[in-house]
């Protein structure tokens, strides 16, 4: 990814940093048993609850104590200015952070006057379950009251994955064996008073977040009430509202510009208890009034309100039960990981459930990390993901990407290149990375979301411009051929490239860069002869799309003939390696090492090469895969979260099934085991898309980039059996594999659908299911082995 690598950040407020936390593994449930403080940072991470349009961080109740509080609404922003040591032309000038809005999840409970605070009453019980089935966080939290009475509180919390705009908490505090007078407070503060956790040293950037709402409205009901305000900078105007349903207590509201608070006040004799179930509605706009965003957020609580608690858990339910008949994913041999990876589809389809002109950040909507930016790793491994598993979401995912070729445009402009350039990093399209080298230079982002655009379109089936991918596709063949030189003897060349890798940047002919480009100058051409009336509106003739065609017949690909592998780029195979062994302890290596050292080392932070072995395996002999992965294997470091889901896939295509599985456990488990020490900033999204394609990919051997679909499965010594769904052109199928063989079955969808099986193109029917023995691996080359102390962390 293209910002700075993992670090590890305190997971709390106070206390020495624990990495882990400590979770129980069950098939459709994340449990932790004893809520560690220390890991308060991860666990909320962990248990954000989102649907695309709302995000909430897995917060306790009463807020405090706290890693980092956060609710967010995809394609809220605040702009920052952006300073350089430095200046030059064209380095972007303003920032955009996203930005932490109203919280309404804060329910706070007094019991005799003592507030319940879990740093002092020191709980009995202390547990939180995440159910992925419900979508819905529990907790349950039990003490002993300073007048002896045995205190019980229980909370459930969801964000509707059918009302995109509500969130609710259901809060019931019980006396278990005295008497208790209880006080429930609920509140909704505005984003202007909660902490954003903004990272950025510069002194101007964390005002112009922590500050970026202008309050316009308080409202205050007998039960609840509104609030809005507008950013100061980007002039978004927001909005929350609240409603309460309580039973067993007497109820007061108050509001001011920055509360909306309702008190509920009850005796309780032993054995009794107060309920109060809050419903949250949100709204916002770029250019609406105050008052009609209000009322939106209002009309969303009234929605709410209308179908009651029950009504929204049902609904909450039904919406999952189809996620699980159509994405569900086994795995026998291995409950931890079949734990991860259910989580992993369940977040997934909760980071784009009910998104809408907005991008998914390399966060999601759980937490503040990379400032809740977009980079290619949501096109490189999100958007395949969901394209296979709820095209839906894909579809719009793509939709507002191709709406920022304006901004793309105008950057390709300002570099001086024709076409469109795509930006490293944005929220709202334009560029707004600061560190040209690993931004700017990684042109390769451009042929990145193009292959989103053709998956999309191969494996759906659906015309190309109903997501605007024919556009994005011509105009990122115009800045390849803008940028593209041609040598005296008619090879094609890149020149001045960063590549996937950020630890060899600005270099000539990165193989996967020449090799993304090809394929997009070729599916450009083809996708214009199959739509020729719409290319010759974006003025695209024969003569245009001969030369790309040309250019991509000329590309260079380095090759090295004494070690029989492809460098890197040019010239990489000649540099001076790096000392692994003296160096164990030294990672991640950019917060060890100058760029000026490792740079034209031989060091990788993340697949770069082998990534090309997946995504260009047309341009790759058998041989060659098995020769350049064992080359790399032993140069890669791994301090890209990204890096493990593509050696996954790529260990799998060169027949080591069980080095692939090593790597599908770091990849499934980056979150639940907090692998890379940075979990408390928000979750691995890129990472969590990506293991969903390390098994599906890599040991179901699954390629959706030519005519029919292709599966070539292995199966691990460990493992007895691996099951998933996927939809191809409007189908959904179930690909089993044991050790007796796979057996594909079209479940939904008029048949027949061809499916290729181990190099066999074979008919699938509803009446008629396709099983095929499983093969043994063939591997060319003994396992490869990795860096000194950089195996797989599983």
């Amino acid at each position: 990814m293209g910002p700075a690598g993992a670090r590890t950040v305190p997971a709390t407020t106070e206390g020495p940093h624990v990495t882990t936390p400590r979770l129980d593994t069950a098939p459709w449930l994340v449990r932790e048993p004893h809520v560690d403080l220390e890991t308060l940072g991860v666990t909320e991470s962990v248990f954000s609850l989102a649907n695309g349009y709302l995000g909430i961080r897995g917060t306790l109740d009463e807020v405090e104590p706290f890693g980092m509080r956060g609710a967010y609404l995809s394609g809220v922003y605040e702009t920052h200015p952006l300073s350089y040591p430095e200046g030059g032309y064209g380095h972007p000038e303003v920032g955009q952070g996203l930005l932490t809005v109203t919280d309404g999840t804060p329910v706070r409970v007094l019991v005799d006057g003592v507030p319940l605070d879990v740093r002092e009453v020191r709980p009995q019980v202390h547990e939180r379950t995440l159910d992925l089935r419900a979508g819905t966080l529990d907790r349950r939290v039990r003490w002993t009251a300073l007048s002896g009475t045995t205190m019980e509180v229980t909370s459930r919390r969801i964000v509707s994955l059918a009302e995109r705009s509500v969130c609710a908490v259901r809060y019931e505090v019980r006396a278990l064996d005295g008497p208790a007078h209880v006080v429930v407070r609920s509140e909704v503060a505005a984003g202007e008073v909660t902490p954003t956790g903004v990272d950025n040293d510069d002194p101007r950037v964390a005002p112009a977040l922590d500050h970026a709402f202008e309050p316009l409205v308080h409202v205050s009901t007998a039960t609840g009430g509104a609030l809005g305000s507008r950013t100061h900078r980007s002039g978004i105007t927001i909005a929350a509202a609240v409603d309460h349903e309580i039973d067993g207590g007497r109820v007061s509201t108050h509001a001011d510009e920055h509360h909306v608070i309702t008190t509920v006040a009850a005796d309780l004799l032993p054995g009794q208890g107060l309920t109060v179930v809050k419903a949250v509605g949100y709204s916002w706009s770029y250019d609406a009034v105050v008052d009609s965003v209000v009322g939106e957020a209002s009309a969303a609580v009234g929605s709410a309100r209308d179908l009651g608690w029950e009504g929204l858990l049902a609904r909450q339910r039904a919406v999952l039960d189809e996620l699980w008949a159509t994405a569900d994913v086994q795995v026998d041999g291995d409950p931890e990981l079949q734990q991860a990876l259910r989580y992993a589809v369940f977040q997934l389809f909760c980071a784009a459930a009910c998104i809408s002109d907005a991008p998914v950040g390399a966060k999601g909507l759980t937490g503040m990390g990379y400032s809740g930016h977009t980079f290619w790793d949501v096109e490189g491994f999100v958007l395949p993901a969901l394209t296979l598993l709820r095209p839906d979401a894909a579809a719009r995912l793509l939709r507002w990407r191709s709406s920022t070729l304006d901004h793309a445009r105008e950057r390709a402009g300002t570099l001086g290149l024709a076409g469109a350039a795509f930006p490293w990093r944005t929220i709202s399209g334009p560029e707004l990375s600061a560190y040209w080298p690993a931004s700017t230079a990684a042109m390769h982002v451009n042929a990145d979301i193009s292959r989103a655009f053709r998956l999309h379109q191969n494996a759906t089936g659906e015309d190309l411009d109903s997501v605007g991918g024919l556009e994005v596709l011509v105009e990122t063949a115009r800045l390849w051929m803008s940028m593209g030189h041609e040598d005296a003897a008619g090879g094609w060349h890149l020149f001045g490239m960063t590549g996937p890798d950020e630890y060899t940047g600005v270099v000539d002919d990165n193989v996967f860069t020449n090799l993304m480009a090809r394929r997009n100058l070729r599916w450009a051409a083809d996708a214009c002869r199959r739509h020729q009336a719409r290319a010759r509106e974006l003025g695209v003739d024969h003569t245009e799309t001969a030369a790309w065609r040309s250019a991509a017949d000329a590309v260079h690909v380095p090759w090295d003939e004494g070690l029989r592998v492809h460098p890197m780029n040019e010239n990489f195979t000649t540099y001076r390696e790096w000392r692994f062994e003296d160096k164990r302890e030294d990672y991640p290596v950019q917060e060890h090492q100058h760029y000026a050292k490792f740079y034209r080392r031989q060091v990788l932070k993340q697949a770069d090469l082998v990534q090309a072995l997946w995504w260009c395996r047309d341009d790759f002999t058998d041989e060659e895969v098995a020769r350049d992965l064992d080359y790399y294997e032993a140069r890669t470091v791994r301090d890209s979260s990204l890096s493990a889901a593509v050696q996954a896939v790529v260990c799998a295509q060169a027949q080591h099934p069980d080095l692939a599985l090593r790597y599908l456990r770091e990849c499934a488990l980056v979150d639940l085991r907090d692998v890379q020490g940075d979990t408390a900033k928000g979750l691995h999204l890129a990472s969590i898309g990506g293991a969903w394609l390390a098994l599906v990919a890599g040991l179901g051997g699954m390629r959706e980039d030519h005519e029919d679909l292709e599966i070539a499965p292995l199966l691990p010594s460990s493992l007895t059996r691996t099951a998933y769904h996927l939809t191809w052109r409007g189908r959904l199928l179930r690909v089993e594999t044991t050790r007796e063989g796979t057996t594909v079955t079209l479940l939904r969808g008029e048949g027949p659908v061809t499916v290729v099986v181990d190099g066999a193109p074979l008919p699938v029917t509803a009446a008629a299911p396709v099983s095929v023995p499983l093969r043994a691996p063939t591997p060319l080359l003994d396992e490869p082995r990795q860096p000194a102390g950089r195996e797989p962390r599983t």
